[in-house]
């Protein structure tokens, strides 16, 4: 019995749920797992369902295609043996990229790391102790566009359908953003107020937070603003010095991270509109 992971997306009308039902049944597969949700603002209805069935990926897909024509859906179905794939973009900073490793390593996250791509080569060693082919890219303002396209090589060559970027530094362009929308992840601080530029932490600090948070999200042309997939915060007090709020900075961008990456990697996030719909486990 193969396993398989159904997502749709479509506007809502009765009778969705009851055809994908019927589709998953005339080929012998049995539900597993079943999330839906309707978006109120704008009538979009979402669905994941994990299901087992004796059936080989192109004819589950057929049938279920067949079934829900009438709906005019968005529909992907992935064998769940067939893992996504990321290419993982860093700087200097390597707290993210390291958890991200540990992780698939350990079995914890699942998906396939192809490829570290980063302009600096600060995290050369890192990726080569896991084994995982590292590309070094400066990117200038004269060599932005240039750079851009080895990405888009590094993605091709290696059949990858996820970028992370694991504090990347640099600023993807609209062009890129929209040929990869909805398959960029970011993590970012969040702070209150919005703490731009250098040393963030450090600014913080200086304006005394109570609150340290970070923000995964998918990237879109606006910067930082794309649709969040996961937050969290930690607090702090006024005793924590600038040193002790990046460590406690970079725990929870690091898991923050790893849990969206985990989301996506197991079709649990839909965008609609400027949000996500979350079927978290």
């Amino acid at each position: 019995m193969a396993h398989y992971v159904l997502t749709l997306r479509c506007a809502d009308r009765p009778g969705i749920v009851h055809a994908a039902s019927a589709a998953i049944v005339a080929i012998g597969g049995n539900i597993l797992e079943n999330d839906q949700f309707t978006d109120p603002e704008t009538g979009t209805f979402c669905m994941r369902t994990r299901f087992e069935a004796a059936t080989d990926p192109a004819g589950a897909a057929a049938r279920l295609a067949d079934e829900l024509a009438e709906y005019g859906p968005v529909i992907e179905l992935r064998d769940e043996s067939v893992v996504h794939r990321a290419v993982v973009m860093v700087s200097q900073f390597d707290h993210c990229l390291a958890d991200l490793l540990y992780r698939r390593e350990r079995g914890e996250l699942p998906l396939e790391i192809t490829a570290v791509v980063a302009n600096h080569e600060t995290c050369r060693p890192l990726a080569e102790r896991y084994g995982i082919p590292f590309h070094h890219v400066p990117v200038t303002a004269a060599t932005r566009e240039a750079a851009e396209d080895a990405l888009r090589e590094v993605v091709a060559a290696t059949g990858s359908d996820v970028v992370v970027l694991a504090r990347y530094m640099q600023i993807l362009s609209p062009r890129l953003c929209a040929e990869l929308a909805g398959r960029v992840v970011n993590i970012h601080h969040s702070f209150l107020p919005g703490f731009k530029g250098a040393r963030p932490y450090h600014q913080a600090y200086e304006h005394g937070v109570k609150l340290i948070g970070a923000t995964a999200h998918f990237v879109t042309a606006d910067l930082d603003e794309g649709p969040i997939i996961e937050q969290d915060v930690v607090r702090v007090s006024h005793a924590r010095r600038p040193a002790e709020l990046v460590a406690l900075g970079r725990d929870v961008e690091r898991t923050v991270l790893a849990r969206a990456v985990a989301l996506v990697a197991e079709d649990r996030v839909m965008v609609v509109g400027r949000r996500t719909v979350v079927f978290a486990q």
